[in-house]
Parts: structure tokens; C-alpha cells; sequence
């Protein structure tokens, strides 16, 4: 079986791949790097002006 390595695209074999779903090493780090230097981050709901806790902020941040 072979898998599109998420950071460049190269196609690689999965089995036996120590360092899938990436195709080597750097990619790996690189992803990595990604996360540490928080390139990559999953927004806050304070962030997107939505409060899950009060459903009346919620009603007006959609007006």
C-alpha cells in the first residue's frame, strides 16, 4: 500500500515506514516544527467572539 505524505505530496510505501504518514525524516520535523512554533493551532472559541457557555453570545455574534 502506498500514502501521499501530508508535507511535500511524495508517494511512499506505508508498510515498513518508520515515519508515516510522513516519507522521511524531514517531513516529520518539519511537521513537528509546525506544532512547537504553533504555525498550526485550533482556534479558541474566545478567539472566534463565540462563548459556549452563554447562548445569548452566541445569538448575536451571528447577526
Amino acid at each position: 500500500m502506498t500514502a501521499k505524505c501530508p508535507m511535500c505530496g511524495n508517494v511512499e510505501q506505508w508498510e515498513g515506514n518508520a515515519f508515516r504518514p510522513f516519507c522521511s525524516k524531514r517531513c516529520q520535523l518539519l511537521d513537528l516544527d509546525g506544532w512547537l512554533s504553533e504555525r498550526y493551532r485550533i482556534p479558541d472559541a474566545e478567539e472566534d467572539g463565540l462563548d459556549e457557555t452563554n447562548p445569548e453570545a452566541r445569538a448575536s455574534s451571528s447577526d
